[in-house]
């Protein structure tokens, strides 16, 4: 079972101020709990949201090569 995080809890996990991911919940972008009137976000859907998000580096060609 994963550990339910708060909404001042992921955003120190996500290392962001509290607004964005409350407003990833508003927008219906990350998956989250409610328990009673209290919103509970898993610490795996973070992981997950993190891995969807990460963009690779692009390794650009250049039309001069080094000289030698």
């Amino acid at each position: 079972m994963d550990r339910l995080l708060t909404v001042e809890e992921a955003a120190e996990v996500l290392r962001t101020g509290v607004r964005f991911p409350r407003r990833l919940i508003a927008e219906r972008r990350i998956a989250y709990v409610k328990v009673g009137r209290h919103v509970r976000i898993p610490e795996s859907v973070l992981a997950v949201y993190i891995t969807a998000n990460t963009v690779a580096p692009v390794r650009r060609r250049t039309r001069y090569r080094r000289a030698a």
